[in-house]
C-alpha cells in the first residue's frame, strides 16, 4: 500500500472516531443528562430581585410604638437609552406627574422646587446659620470651577444645571427644577441600566394610576413595592426619634462594603441615625428566570427578608406629651419675644431620659412636604435645642459654686458673708446684687442657705473670688458641665465653661482677651462665657440630687429582636463620676434649693404643693431682647427620683420656667391631675 493511500485510511479512521466521539457526548448531553444541563441553563438566567427588609420600630419605655413601617409604593426609574434627548423626555414626564400628583421628589439638589428659586441647606452645625453647608456643598461638588459657583444666587444654578443637561424644554418652573433634580441625582448616582434609582417614594394611587397610565411613554419607569416609616403619635419626640431618608452619594460611598445600595434608605439625624446598625434589617432574595415559553417562573426559594431589631427608649410617651404640651402652651402664655424653649427630665438614681422636648418643633411624617418652610424658619423647629441649644444658667449655677467653695474649704459650713449691695473688692469693677440695682436693698449676712434661697450675687461673687476659675472649671467639669453626657444623639452640642483659654478664641480685640477678676466672679454667679445645653444642666441637678454621683445620660433602654422580642443588648446606668460630696455639704445645698421652692423665688407656683420639691431659678441676662429663662428642680425633696432642666428663650424670669416643671411633677407623681397645682401667689423678684 502506497503512503498516500496508507495516510487517508489513517485520516478517515481519525474522522470516524471523532464523529463517534461527537455524536456519544451529544447523546450523554441531550438524553441522559439533558435535565440536568437544562438546569444549569436556565440557572444562567436567574434574576436576583431584592425584597427589601422593614426597619425595626421604635417604642417607649413601656412597649408603646412610637415608629413603625407601613407597605407603600415607590417611583423608580432604570436607565433604557444612551440618548440623552430621550432621557430628559422620560425624566420630564416623571416630574410632571409628580409635580401634578402633590408628591416630592427627594433629590439632593438643595434648591427649593417654588420659583422664585432659593437655596435649602440645613443648619448642620446649629450655629444659627447655612453659610458652612453651602460652602461644603459648592466645595465637594465635581462641577465647582467649571460649571458652577458658590457665588451663584440659587437660580444661576439652576439655569447653569439646565445648560449642562441639554434641558430647554419650554414647561413650568417647578417641572424644571423637578426635571433637573432627577437629572442631577442620576448624574451623581451613577444611573446607568445595571444601576437604576429611586425618584420618590411613599407615593398615592394617583401617582401610581398615572405612571402606569403613562407607562408606554415611561420606558424604564416603574412602581416598586417598599416600607415607609409611619409614626403613630405625629408630632411626638421628633427630635428624640430624628428621620431616615435616601441615601447620599458621600453615605453610599462609607456604608457600600456593609451592603447598602445606592437608593437604599439611611438614618438622618436623632435615634435612627444612631441607632442606624440596630434598625437596619437584612435583605432577602428572590429568585425568578424567564422559561421557554417566557413566562417568568420561580425557581428557588431565595431568602426571606429579616426585619431590623427594636430599639426600645427610656422615655414615657405620656410623660413626653406632657413635657411637649407645656413648652408650647408656656411660650404661647409668655409672649413678647418668647418664641422657644427645651427641658429635660431624667431619673436621678440612673441618668435615663424620661422625657426631652425641643421647642418649636414639627411633624417628622410631613417632613417632605413641610421642608421648605422649615429650614426657613426663624425659630430653628429643626434644631433639637434639648441637646444642641447653648445657654447661660444664670443663677442655676450658684449650687455649684457653693459645693465648690465648701469642698475646696474656701467656705466653711455656717460662715456668713455680708450682702452690702455692691461688691466693692475691686477698685475698677464693682458689680452689685441683684436686689440693689432693682430695690436698692441689700441681703444682710448670708450662709451658704440663705444664699442659695435668696440668690445673692454679692456672696457668690465673694466666694468666686476666692475659689479662682481654676477651680470653678474643675467642678464645672465634674458635674459634666460644658462636657458630653453621651446621650445617644449624635446631634448634642458640648458647650463650654468660661475659662481664660476660651475667652481668647471668642474675643477679638487683642488687648480685652487677658483674664481678669471680673470675669471670675461673673462665672461664679453663672453668667460670663459659660454656655450650657439643657441636658447638661438636668444632669448637673440630677447629681445634686443623688448626692453626687453622675451618670452617663441614656435615652436606649434595651435592643430587642423583631422575631421573637427577646433582648439582643440592654443599656445598664454607667456611672461616669463619684463626686465624693460630704454629705453635711449636700444637706445645706438642698436646704437652700427647697427655701427656693417653700419660701423663695419659685414659691408663687409650688404654694402648698403636695410633696417636696429641691429647685433653683436662673435668669440670663442676653445682649438683645428679653432675658432668658431657667429652672432646675428635683423631687421628692427628701427621696429623689427626678431632676428636670427647662430654658425658656426670652421666658423673662425663672419662674416661668418652672411652670413647666410644675406639669412635670403634675404628670409624674399625679396623674396630670390639674388640682395639684397650686394657686399662684404674687411673684416675688428673686433670680
Amino acid at each position: 500500500m502506497s503512503n498516500s493511500k496508507y495516510r487517508f485510511l489513517i485520516l478517515r479512521v481519525v474522522m470516524t472516531v471523532m464523529l463517534a466521539a461527537i455524536v456519544v457526548r451529544l447523546f450523554s448531553l441531550q438524553i441522559l443528562d439533558g435535565e440536568k444541563y437544562l438546569q444549569t441553563a436556565s440557572a444562567r438566567l436567574v434574576n436576583n430581585i431584592i425584597d427589601k427588609a422593614p426597619r425595626g420600630d421604635i417604642l417607649d419605655r413601656y412597649g408603646n410604638v412610637l415608629v413603625t413601617n407601613k407597605a407603600g409604593y415607590a417611583v423608580t426609574m432604570q436607565c433604557t437609552t444612551s440618548d440623552t434627548n430621550k432621557m430628559n423626555s422620560i425624566m420630564r414626564n416623571v416630574a410632571i406627574i409628580l409635580n401634578r400628583t402633590g408628591v416630592p421628589s427627594y433629590d439632593s439638589l438643595p434648591v427649593s422646587m417654588a420659583y422664585p428659586y432659593r437655596y435649602e441647606f440645613e443648619d448642620k452645625n446649629n450655629s444659627g446659620s447655612t453659610d458652612d453647608e453651602k460652602e461644603q456643598w459648592f466645595r465637594d461638588n465635581k462641577y465647582t470651577g467649571t460649571i458652577i459657583s458658590g457665588s451663584m444666587s440659587a437660580e444661576q444654578l439652576i439655569t447653569a444645571l439646565a445648560k449642562l443637561y441639554g434641558i430647554t424644554d419650554d414647561i413650568s418652573n417647578i417641572d424644571v427644577r423637578g426635571m433637573i433634580g432627577i437629572r442631577y441625582d442620576a448624574d451623581i448616582k451613577e444611573f446607568s441600566s445595571a444601576n437604576p434609582m429611586t425618584v420618590a417614594d411613599d407615593v398615592g394611587v394617583e401617582t401610581v394610576t398615572q405612571i402606569k397610565e403613562f407607562g408606554d411613554h415611561l420606558p424604564g419607569v416603574f412602581i416598586t413595592e417598599n416600607y415607609v416609616r409611619t409614626y403613630n403619635h405625629p408630632g411626638l419626640a421628633t427630635h428624640i426619634l430624628g428621620r431616615v431618608g435616601s441615601i447620599s452619594s458621600d453615605e453610599y460611598e462609607k456604608n457600600s462594603s456593609k451592603g447598602y445600595g445606592i437608593n437604599d434608605i439611611i438614618g438622618k439625624q436623632g435615634i435612627e441615625l444612631w441607632a442606624e446598625e440596630y434598625l437596619r434589617g437584612t435583605d432577602g432574595i428572590s429568585s425568578t428566570t424567564a422559561s421557554v415559553d417566557g413566562q417568568e417562573v420561580e425557581i428557588a426559594p431565595g431568602i426571606d427578608p429579616t426585619p431590623g431589631n427594636y430599639v426600645m427608649l427610656t422615655i414615657d410617651s405620656e410623660l413626653q406629651e406632657t413635657l411637649e404640651q407645656s413648652l408650647e402652651n408656656t411660650v404661647g402664655a409668655i409672649g413678647k419675644d418668647c418664641n422657644a424653649g427645651a427641658a429635660v427630665v431624667l431619673d436621678v438614681k440612673s441618668g435615663d431620659v424620661l422625657a426631652m422636648g425641643s421647642y418649636p418643633t414639627y411633624d417628622m411624617s410631613r417632613f417632605n412636604e413641610d421642608y421648605a418652610q422649615l429650614v426657613t424658619n426663624e425659630s430653628n423647629p429643626m434644631i433639637n435645642r434639648a441637646v444642641s441649644g447653648l445657654y447661660s444658667p444664670g443663677s442655676t449655677f450658684k449650687p455649684l459654686t457653693a459645693i465648690a467653695g465648701i469642698q475646696t474649704g474656701n467656705l466653711a459650713l455656717g460662715e456668713k458673708i455680708s450682702c452690702t449691695g455692691v461688691y466693692r473688692f475691686y477698685q475698677d469693677y464693682q458689680p452689685v446684687c441683684w436686689l440693689w440695682s432693682e430695690a436698692h436693698a441689700t441681703h444682710g449676712a448670708q450662709d451658704v442657705t440663705l444664699a442659695i434661697e435668696n440668690s445673692c450675687n454679692v456672696f457668690f461673687y465673694e466666694l468666686g473670688r476666692r475659689l479662682g476659675i481654676e477651680a470653678l472649671d474643675e467642678y464645672a467639669k465634674k458635674f459634666g458641665l460644658g462636657e458630653y453626657t453621651g446621650v445617644e444623639l449624635t446631634e448634642e452640642t458640648e458647650g463650654h465653661m468660661a475659662s481664660p483659654e476660651y475667652k481668647k478664641q471668642v474675643v477679638e480685640n487683642a488687648v480685652d482677651r487677658g483674664w481678669f477678676g471680673g470675669d471670675t466672679i461673673q462665672a461664679a454667679i453663672g453668667q460670663s462665657y459659660s454656655l450650657f445645653t439643657p441636658v447638661q444642666l438636668a444632669n448637673y441637678c440630677a447629681t445634686i440630687a443623688n448626692g453626687g454621683t453622675r451618670y452617663k445620660v441614656n435615652l436606649i433602654d434595651s435592643i430587642r429582636s423583631s422575631v421573637d422580642g427577646t433582648v439582643v443588648e440592654s443599656f445598664e446606668p454607667e456611672v461616669v463620676e463619684e463626686l465624693n460630696v460630704e454629705a453635711a455639704t449636700m444637706r445645706k445645698i438642698h436646704d437652700g434649693m427647697r427655701k427656693v421652692v417653700d419660701e423663695g423665688s419659685a414659691s408663687s407656683i409650688f404654694d402648698g404643693y403636695p410633696i417636696a420639691i429641691g429647685g433653683k431659678t436662673g435668669t440670663a441676662q442676653l445682649g438683645k431682647g428679653t432675658n432668658n429663662a431657667i429652672f432646675i428642680a428635683f423631687a421628692p425633696f427628701d427621696d429623689p427620683q427626678i431632676a428636670i432642666a427647662v430654658v425658656l428663650e426670652h421666658g423673662e424670669r425663672g419662674t416661668n420656667a418652672g411652670l413647666v416643671a410644675r406639669d412635670v411633677f403634675n404628670k409624674y407623681f399625679f396623674g396630670g391631675n390639674d388640682t395639684v397645682q397650686a394657686t399662684q401667689k404674687p411673684e416675688r423678684t428673686i433670680r
